[in-house]
């Protein structure tokens, strides 16, 4: 196995140039698939890892996630980048002690959000959603860890689609130390560029769902990695619940016929 310097190592190599998938497992099972099928890089989701704990998203622990994040850890020898929601506090020191916990289970990076969790008022103030980013890096920093820093703006996911507002977090939180940038949410080819030229040449993350830009567009696009949530679970979910759904409702099983074989499995897992 790779120690976690060395994955931290590859994570920030693969920052440096094109275009990669880092897809989001939401337990160890579904990291070690992601593995196998040749991914070099992970990020966990936040609403897909609640799930499996039967809890909404954004209704978790710090104490969860970062048992969560040990295990996805330590079941793959590829780097993988924590969905650090929040940080679990607003205050920026408290962020900062539980980033210091987040660096310790070994992961490569992790991300904060400006999100508030009120949708009242949904974004930290700005000079507070800076400060926050500040602690990471400083808590990160700490003991020279190597884990890249990724700065969230959520405006677009909570209503408030603003460029400019967005622009100005996501610059103002790379130079707050940053190592990466991600608003969650913009999506034409318009706001993708203005994103990535804003903090050139710091790499950009874009969220894709089933109607994004392919790996070569959003590459071209200047994008350096590309993450999809929690939608590889809800897909997983939903071909649990459709099968589930047909024996609670007509007592057939045909639906079992599209489980991925059992054998598979195994070898993949031994």
């Amino acid at each position: 196995m790779l120690t976690s310097a060395d994955k931290r190592a590859a994570f920030r190599k693969l920052h440096e140039s094109g275009c990669f998938i880092i897809p989001n497992p939401h337990d160890a099972g579904s990291a070690r698939a992601l593995q196998h099928l040749g991914f070099k890089a992970l990020a966990s989701t936040s609403a897909g890892f609640a799930w499996t704990i039967a809890r909404a998203d954004n209704k978790v622990t710090v104490d969860d996630v970062c048992n969560h994040l040990s295990a996805i850890c330590a079941a793959v020898d590829i780097p993988v980048n924590a969905d650090f929601e929040d940080g679990f506090a607003h205050e920026p020191d408290k962020v900062g002690a539980n980033v210091a916990r987040a660096v310790k289970t070994g992961v490569a990076g992790l991300s904060i959000e400006d999100f508030t969790g009120d949708a009242a008022k949904p974004l930290f103030d700005r000079a507070l959603a800076i400060d926050r980013i500040k602690a990471a890096r400083k808590a990160i920093d700490a003991d020279q860890s190597g884990v890249m820093l990724t700065g969230r703006c959520e405006a677009f996911l909570r209503g408030q689609k603003d460029l400019n507002l967005v622009i100005d977090r996501l610059t103002a939180y790379a130079e707050a130390g940053a190592d990466c940038l991600y608003s969650p949410g913009i999506s034409t080819k318009e706001e993708i560029s203005a994103v990535v030229k804003a903090v050139h040449p710091k790499p950009v993350n874009l969220l894709v769902g089933a109607a994004g830009p392919s790996l070569a567009d959003a590459g071209a696009l200047g994008v350096r990695r590309i993450s999809v949530g929690g939608t590889l679970a809800r897909v997983a979910w939903a071909g649990f619940m459709k099968a589930a759904a047909e024996m609670a409702e007509k007592g057939t099983f045909t639906e079992l016929a599209n489980g991925y074989p059992g054998g598979e499995l195994n070898k993949m897992f031994s």
